[in-house]
């Protein structure tokens, strides 16, 4: 997985019942794009994402 700042991400929900989170990436900390981010959600918090197969990043050029 590779994405770059002002990507989006949706992490979806793992548990029945829990919702997706969508958010922006503010930062790329990895090599090349590469995983992790540091992402802002639409909630407002902030956090460091290392996706996993529930998560999907959409280009800021889509």
């Amino acid at each position: 997985m590779r994405a770059t700042v002002g990507d989006r991400i949706r992490v979806h929900g793992r548990t029945v019942g829990s919702g997706e989170q969508q958010g922006e990436i503010i930062e790329v900390r990895g090599t090349e794009g590469k995983p992790p981010y540091l992402v802002r959600f639409t909630d407002g918090h902030e956090g460091l994402v290392f996706p996993g197969s529930d998560c999907e990043v959409y280009s800021r050029h889509h």
